[in-house]
């Protein structure tokens, strides 16, 4: 579960500066100490059953009064004794599980150092920026001139952050979720349509608790949250099983609605689709062997597999190497890529490519057999394919022409009947 205690035992200062860099305030000191008490009592545990089992054996096999009622008291204060640390490994079980769970993979050594994303260093740009000779319009302003949304009406039964799509721009949607799930199913993964309700355990297993509760919306009657990602659901599909080596990599395009509170980003990108509550998202997720070359494979195949979605798109965008600060605790590697965004004369993030190692799996209990008949726990990776309709910023204004009309790009256009315009 999380990182193994033996590892952090022998490995305090590696751990610690793992902390320091992502920037999680926890005692990692603290945890040992609670570790060696729960391995004592564990210890004393085993000793006094041992001896209980020892005191009956002998109980059957004495005959006097006197002896057996000396074999009973001793067994009577030793049932006494171990119900005592017995409530005591619970509490002390407890305890460490909480901390263990906010503490953070160890970052990948290439990884810029930095405690946010102003230390994100970005290692390639591609795709033409436009040039336009008309003033640009954001993407809002494009849906307006086209009656393609509907924000000020939906507020009023929704609440804000949220959205409608009409006309061409709906089934825009649709053909983008389609082509991305079409592209990812000729790269070997397979389309899972998830639910996107799942209990607390799920949450935890993928690490958005217990850190990151409140961008999550609970449906309290039935203990359960809505989810942000297919990832949740994709992480503990399998818990509790042990796969084969046959069967890895596991390589799932999960399809899902997503909720986010976006409960940390007031003032930020809050006009029109960037942060929105609900959205639809392809998401790549692989379950793959555990070892190094296997994880730095699939992770560059789902950033790759991004790449191509974008340059199909023909959107303008670049690729981060994002920072130990940036990169969240259970992550081993992340790489976002950011979209250009006319209206911004910037960049924003539109898909972050991550590696996790084994920190999912031993939450989820996500475990193989390896061929040598070992059980280990699973590599975990995961990156956006498209999620809509954040994804509309950057496509809207890209193609925008003079006349507020927006080019089809090209590999959607068969969705359209041929047409070459919106």
């Amino acid at each position: 579960m999380m990182l193994d205690t033996v590892f952090i035992r022998e490995n305090p200062d590696v751990v610690k500066r793992a902390c320091l860099l992502k920037n999680i305030d926890i005692s990692i000191d603290l945890i040992i100490d609670l570790d060696k008490k729960l391995r004592s009592i564990i210890h004393q545990t085993e000793t006094l059953r041992s001896e209980r089992n020892n005191l009956t054996t002998e109980f059957s096999r004495v005959s006097s009064d006197e002896h057996k009622q000396s074999l009973r008291i001793r067994v009577s204060s030793i049932k006494e004794t171990l119900a005592t640390l017995e409530s005591e490994s619970e509490c002390v079980r407890q305890h460490l599980k909480s901390l263990l769970l906010q503490v953070p993979a160890i970052p990948w050594s290439g990884a810029p150092q930095g405690n946010d994303d102003s230390s994100n260093v970005v290692i390639r740009k591609c795709g033409q920026l436009p040039s336009f000779a008309f003033p640009v319009r954001d993407h809002v302003a494009l849906m307006e001139l086209n009656d393609w949304a509907d924000f000020s009406r939906v507020a009023n039964v929704s609440g804000s952050r949220t959205y409608i799509l009409k006309g061409r721009l709906a089934l825009l949607e649709q053909s983008l979720l389609l082509f991305a799930a079409q592209q990812m199913m000729r790269r070997g993964f397979t389309p899972v349509s998830v639910p996107s309700i799942a209990r607390e355990q799920a949450l935890t297993a993928t690490g958005h608790f217990p850190a990151g509760r409140e961008d999550v919306f609970e449906i309290e009657r039935d203990a359960l949250f809505l989810t942000g990602t297919a990832e949740v659901i994709l992480t503990s599909l399998h818990t509790d099983e042990i796969l084969s080596i046959n069967d890895l990599p596991l390589k799932y395009s999960g399809i899902s609605p997503c909720f986010r509170r976006e409960a940390g980003s007031a003032g930020r990108d809050v006009r029109g689709l960037m942060r929105v509550h609900q959205f639809n998202k392809v998401e790549q997720f692989i379950i793959s062997p555990a070892d190094m070359a296997s994880s730095e494979k699939y992770h560059a195949e789902l950033l790759a597999n991004a790449e191509y979605l974008m340059t199909e798109l023909e959107i303008p965008y670049q690729v981060l190497e994002c920072s130990t600060g940036d990169m969240g605790a259970g992550k081993f590697r992340q790489n976002d890529i950011e979209a250009w965004i006319p209206s911004f004369n910037g960049y924003r993030e539109t898909h972050s490519c991550s590696s996790l190692l084994d920190w999912q799996a031993r939450r989820a209990n996500l475990r193989y057999r390896d061929d040598d008949g070992k059980v280990r726990y699973a590599h975990t990776l995961n990156n956006t394919a498209i999620a809509t309709p954040r994804i509309f910023v950057s496509l809207l204004e890209n193609h925008q022409t003079e006349d507020g009309r927006v080019k089809i790009p090209a590999c959607l256009r068969s969705f359209f009947d041929g047409d070459i315009y919106l």
